[in-house]
């Protein structure tokens, strides 16, 4: 069982950035990988960003790309997601989300491939 506590989210302009903290706490040993979501109301959780852990490997989706990077602390088991140039549309829950899992170009964006989640933060960019 691994637990997930985000933190980091809050309100800015468009064009501003914010930064997300996931701490990881528990069967930490057991995550392959270690991602960020996004949910607004009415659709569908969205896959942002994830990390292949203690590597560089990792996988955007098309709508933050050159934007947000995710990044990790191994030594606290945390992951961040930095959020750069941030757009009225990025405005969501934030989800921080974990698995054992291997996943590939075709399945990381799928929640469903996540075992574990977060409670989320909320993010929210103005015009």
């Amino acid at each position: 069982q691994v637990q997930l506590v985000e933190s980091g989210g809050g309100s800015v302009q468009a064009g501003g950035s914010l930064r997300l903290s996931c701490a990881a706490s528990g069967y930490t040993s057991s995550v392959k990988w270690m991602g960020w979501f996004r949910q607004v109301p009415g659709k569908e959780r969205e896959g942002v960003a994830t990390r292949y852990t203690r590597s560089s490997f990792t996988y955007y989706g098309d709508s933050v790309k050159g934007r947000f990077t995710i990044s990790e602390d191994n030594a606290k088991n945390t992951v961040y997601l930095q959020m750069n140039s941030l757009k009225p549309e990025d405005t969501a829950m934030y989800y921080c989300a974990a698995t054992a899992k291997w996943l590939n170009v075709v399945n990381w964006y799928s929640a469903k491939e996540y075992s574990s989640w977060g409670q989320g933060t909320q993010v929210t960019v103005s015009s």
